[in-house]
């Protein structure tokens, strides 16, 4: 009887010293002992959240979490888009679920957070520029009923909310001594919203073609780093893979014919990225980088020989322009469109007899018709309700005639949107000596410390600099290489695009934000994003020897 009494109470004891001892061993491995906690260093979230607080302590996490949904306190209403990233969240944090079955058949304690709750104060599930993907999280002590359940997520819209679930899930860490999912330094209190509305990551699938499963699989690591914007590079002068339903023949100048995206595939990859707060900006760059338009209507060049820029003196050529900015105007909602514009050489143009004559009789000079083109590009563009981006020689060259509605899109180097903006143009920063990944020998850090608003002190211009992205071209990376050669440095050009300057740009780097870093690139990792290491002098490289993959 006593021996029966007992064996409850030492189940119990047993039971708390292993969550103390496992919770030690984490907390050390993690470096949350840290006794100040408003050392941020010591937070282990990417990218870092505008303002938050914590505590001291340890809470566990159901495995049969689950999910309170509310529309302005109406719980009666289903949001798709968040029922769907709970589910794959759930997943992410729970991954040992398979331990879990037994588990709770010997576990006596009970768990501290059993629901979360998400509350959007908006039904409407538009994805544009500038949507609110502001939110709120509180993760309470599991002594604190104030709050039902145990976490709650607040956002004015449902994007808000899955950047809400991605801070949620990385707060959530599995205890291999327990076998539970746990939050250290609770309670959690935070309130963050993103520092720049454009967040993106170009992606080119010219120079070598990429299936869409790794497309989305890009996609979905994206909205772990909450960049939202994939800026979709489909067409080049090597190859054209999108299908064109008014010109059938132009993805002729596909690489083959099982390198191809359809239609469907093309809307599959749009839906998929809204699912995850990412919208879709695509690319089909003119006049020049345009020589594969050729293979499948050979009109379009100015002559066998000579094939690109397209040419400018024939009405065709526009007519295929409007074709395809139709078709894909019925595939991506989102109202930036990218229109290239960079790295024209009008050598085929006053080379080539027919249309050395029309620039004679249009009294244009070589560059004039440069101009021309790029206008009629963006008057066609506008027609059809969008806004054009272009690259900065467009804005470098005749800045005075880009439409007003023109995004200037900086590559060349530092200084362009300060002289864009104060002109009263909108920017996107993506100065390729640091945010082009195609440059493996660019280190982490640089990519990191690259600032968008740097030159541009006067607050209302400021406020036209919609953002950034790091380029990923393909010459040099296809399916076997592509992610490794996007992370983690796009996570480092991610943060500072959502975090505030003031909080990101303080201190030793090294010391501070370089082992969040290694620990997201390690998250990553764990959620089988091919990433490679942070500190390596070549990025995508392997590791030099072993090692934990927190110090690589």
């Amino acid at each position: 009887m006593a021996i029966g009494s007992t064996k409850p109470l030492y189940t119990l004891i047993c039971t708390y010293t292993l969550l103390l001892i496992s919770a030690l061993a984490d907390a050390r491995i993690l470096g949350l002992n840290s006794t100040s906690e408003s050392d941020e260093s010591q937070v282990f979230l990417w990218p870092l959240p505008s303002n938050f607080t914590f505590g001291n302590g340890t809470i566990s996490i159901d495995p049969d979490l689950s999910l309170a949904f509310y529309f302005n306190g109406d719980n009666s209403t289903v949001s798709t888009i968040v029922e769907e990233a709970f589910r794959r969240y759930k997943a992410i944090i729970f991954k040992h679920s398979s331990s879990f079955s037994k588990l709770r058949l010997t576990r006596d304690l009970p768990y501290d957070i059993s629901e979360l709750s998400i509350i959007v104060r908006s039904d409407k599930e538009e994805l544009k520029l500038g949507t609110d993907e502001s939110y709120s999280l509180t993760v309470a002590k599991g002594d604190d009923h104030s709050i039902v359940g145990g976490a709650k997520i607040e956002a004015n819209s449902v994007f808000g909310a899955l950047r809400g679930l991605e801070t949620f899930s990385q707060l959530c860490a599995y205890d291999y001594v327990t076998k539970t999912v746990q939050v250290y330094k609770a309670p959690w209190y935070i309130h963050d919203t993103p520092r720049f509305a454009y967040r993106g990551l170009l992606l080119d699938t010219s120079r070598h073609y990429l299936p869409v499963n790794i497309i989305k699989q890009i996609i979905e690591s994206m909205s772990y780093a909450k960049l939202n914007v994939l800026h979709w590079h489909i067409i080049d002068e090597e190859s054209f893979p999108l299908e064109v339903t008014t010109y059938p023949n132009l993805w002729k100048g596909a690489y083959t014919k099982w390198e191809r995206y359809t239609i469907e595939d093309a809307y599959e990859i749009v839906n998929f990225a809204k699912m995850r707060g990412i919208n879709v900006m695509p690319e089909v760059d003119v006049p020049g980088h345009a020589e594969s338009w050729g293979a499948g209507y050979p009109d379009l060049w100015p002559s066998p020989s000579c094939r690109e820029p397209l040419d400018v003196a024939k009405n065709f050529t526009f007519d295929v322009i409007s074709g395809i900015l139709t078709d894909m105007r019925k595939i991506f909602p989102f109202e930036l469109f990218h229109l290239g514009g960079d790295e024209v050489h009008t050598d085929c143009w006053t080379s080539t007899p027919h249309v050395k004559q029309w620039l004679q009789d249009h009294n244009m000079t070589a560059n004039e018709a440069y101009q021309y083109f790029v206008l009629k590009a963006q008057e066609i563009a506008v027609s059809k309700n969008w806004t054009p981006v272009n690259w900065e020689e467009t804005f470098n060259t005749f800045a005075s005639k880009l439409n007003p509605k023109t995004v200037v899109h900086n590559w060349l180097g530092g200084g362009v949107c300060p002289k864009a903006v104060a002109k009263g143009f909108r920017c996107i920063f993506s100065n390729q000596g640091i945010w082009y990944l195609d440059h493996l020998d660019v280190p982490w850090d640089e990519v990191y410390n690259a600032e968008p608003l740097e030159g541009i002190n006067d607050a209302s211009e400021q406020q036209l600099v919609l953002g950034g992205e790091v380029c990923m071209w393909g010459e040099t990376a296809d399916a076997s290489n592509v992610q490794q050669t996007i992370w983690p440095r796009a996570a480092a050009a991610a943060e500072r695009l959502w975090s505030k300057r003031e909080s990101i740009s303080a201190g030793n780097i090294t010391a501070s934000v370089l082992p969040r870093l290694q620990y997201f690139r390690c998250l990553l990792t764990r959620r089988g994003v091919q990433a490679a290491p942070v500190t390596n002098f070549y990025a995508r490289n392997p590791p030099s020897g072993p090692g934990s993959c927190y110090e690589q």
